[in-house]
C-alpha cells in the first residue's frame, strides 16, 4: 500500500511540472471570446459615393392608346374590341449613366445593415413606337336580312424619355472581411417625357340579303374618324426596386462596389417600363 501511495505522489509531480512547461493557450485564458466575429473593416457609419451605369431598358408600348380609345368610343360597340387590340410593339434600349448616393451603415458583428439615397441621371434613355392596323367588327343587331359590320382602323405612336430617377432602399449585408455582399430593395421614381396619339376611322356596313333573289349587297356609311393627343414633360412614375451588390474596402474610407439593380416603374399614359441597371462606385465612409 506504502508502495502505490509513493507512486501515485510521483506521478502527480511529474505531471504538474509537465503543465507548466506547456504554451499558454488562447483557450486557457479566454482568447476566443473575443474573436466570434471575422470583420477586419468597420462598415459602420456615413458615406457618400458617386457612381456609372449601363442600362437595358423595356419599354412596352403595346397598351399605349388604349384609354384614349376607350375615351373617344365610349358608349359604343367599338369601344371593346378596339381597346383590346395590341397595336404597338415592346422597345429595348441600352444606355449609360451616372449619379450619386448618400447612405448610413449600422454594424452588428458581422451583420450590416443600412439605408440609402441613391440618384441617377440617364443619357438619353428614349423610345417610339407607331404603327396602325384595320378589322372588321361585327356590329349591333340589325333588321332582318340586313347584317351590320364596321371596317375599323386605330392608328397610333407612343414615346416616352426617362431622363432619371431615384431610388430609397434599404440594405442588409454579412462583413466578410474587406468585402461586404449586400441585397436591398425599397421605392422608385422617375421623372419622364411622355407622349402619345391615337387616331380611330370607320365605315358602318349593312349587308342586305334580297329573300326572293338571295342577293347580297353591301351600303356603306361613312368614313367617321377622330383623334386625340397627349404629351407630358416632366411626369413622376413611381415604382419599386431590388438587387444585389458587394463592396470592397480599399482603405478604411474608401470603399469600391459594384452592384445589380432592377426597376420596375408604374404605367406612365399606359406604357410600362423595366429597367436592369449595372453600375460601379466608389465612397467615401465617414
Amino acid at each position: 500500500m506504502r508502495g502505490l501511495l509513493l507512486a501515485a505522489v510521483m506521478l502527480g509531480t511529474v505531471s504538474a511540472a509537465h503543465a507548466a512547461d506547456m504554451p499558454d493557450l488562447p483557450i486557457l485564458r479566454g482568447g476566443f471570446t473575443d474573436g466570434l466575429s471575422k470583420s477586419s473593416v468597420n462598415w459602420d457609419g456615413f458615406y457618400v459615393g458617386g457612381q456609372f451605369g449601363y442600362a437595358t431598358t423595356e419599354m412596352d408600348f403595346s397598351r399605349a392608346p388604349k384609354s384614349m380609345t376607350d375615351f373617344m368610343l365610349r358608349d359604343s360597340i367599338l369601344q371593346a374590341p378596339v381597346g383590346g387590340w395590341s397595336l404597338l410593339p415592346k422597345n429595348h434600349v441600352q444606355t449609360t449613366g451616372f449619379g450619386a448616393y448618400v447612405g448610413r451603415n449600422w454594424q452588428f458583428y458581422d451583420a450590416v445593415m443600412g439605408v440609402e439615397a441613391n440618384y441617377s441621371y440617364m443619357n438619353n434613355l428614349a423610345s417610339s413606337a407607331s404603327d396602325s392596323m384595320t378589322r372588321v367588327i361585327p356590329g349591333e343587331t340589325a333588321p332582318t336580312n340586313h347584317v351590320y359590320s364596321y371596317t375599323t382602323t386605330l392608328g397610333g405612336g407612343a414615346a416616352l424619355q426617362l431622363k432619371d430617377y431615384a431610388t430609397f432602399r434599404g440594405r442588409i449585408g454579412w462583413s466578410g472581411g474587406d468585402f461586404m455582399p449586400y441585397a436591398f430593395g425599397g421605392l422608385a421614381i422617375g421623372r419622364a417625357d411622355v407622349s402619345r396619339f391615337a387616331t380611330v376611322s370607320y365605315l358602318k356596313n349593312d349587308d342586305f340579303t334580297d329573300p326572293n333573289t338571295g342577293v347580297t349587297s353591301r351600303t356603306t356609311a361613312g368614313p367617321f374618324s377622330m383623334d386625340q393627343t397627349e404629351r407630358r414633360v416632366n411626369s413622376f412614375i413611381y415604382g419599386w426596386t431590388g438587387g444585389i451588390g458587394i463592396e470592397y474596402a480599399l482603405l478604411d474610407c474608401v470603399i469600391l462596389r459594384g452592384e445589380w439593380e432592377h426597376v420596375g416603374f408604374s404605367n406612365a399614359k399606359n406604357i410600362s417600363v423595366n429597367l436592369n441597371n449595372f453600375r460601379v462606385g466608389a465612397g467615401y465612409k465617414f
